[in-house]
């Protein structure tokens, strides 16, 4: 489904834009998509919509074939879980701090959300096939209308982006690219 509205209460939620994760190698340069996550974020905020910064300080606990620990077991740098500073983080941003993929899972997302009358969620960030899918999908599970801006998120793989893209996020909401989305926030409201 290709992008047609956004709901008068519609809320940002950046995914793992945080130093560690920008850090790693990905498909598309992280550069662009940090900008255009930026973009968004100044533009919510223009309109007085909420914006919500996700850091992922952990893993969820269960057994798996891939490891995600650092090579020799080496713990990350102190300020791995920081965002990055492109994304200029205001006080009126809401800041979700999560152990798994998915960002509303054991978050109080959800509760946060609920409480501000959102019905619909922009979702962007790292890695679109990995937190940013996962959130897609708590999200519309949860009966959020759910809009993905594709050229504001990435993943290791350029295969694994392409999936999502092609295959999950249709069948999840609607995607479209920053530019898009941004004439979709203009005409809305802001605040008194």
């Amino acid at each position: 489904m290709t992008l047609s509205t956004l709901d008068p209460a519609t809320a940002l939620v950046v995914i793992d834009l945080q130093k560690a994760v920008t850090a790693l190698p990905v498909a598309h340069p992280i550069a662009e998509v940090v900008a255009n996550a930026a973009r968004l974020a100044e533009a919510f905020r223009d309109r007085g919509l909420p914006v919500v910064l996700v850091r992922a300080t952990g893993v969820a606990p269960g057994r798996t074939e891939r490891s995600f620990s650092r090579p020799g077991g080496s713990k990350p740098p102190i300020d791995a879980a920081d965002l990055v500073p492109e994304l200029n983080r205001q006080d009126t941003d809401h800041e979700v701090i999560k152990q798994t993929w998915g960002a509303f899972v054991r978050t109080g997302l959800d509760e946060h959300l609920e409480g501000l009358g959102v019905t619909q969620v922009v979702v962007v960030g790292v890695a679109t096939s990995f937190s940013v899918e996962s959130t897609a999908r708590q999200a519309y599970e949860l009966g959020y209308h759910v809009t993905l801006a594709t050229d504001a998120m990435t993943d290791f793989s350029a295969d694994a982006h392409e999936n999502s893209v092609v295959r999950i996020f249709p069948s999840l909401g609607e995607t479209g690219t920053t530019d898009e989305v941004l004439k979709l926030v203009e005409p809305l409201s802001r605040p008194a």
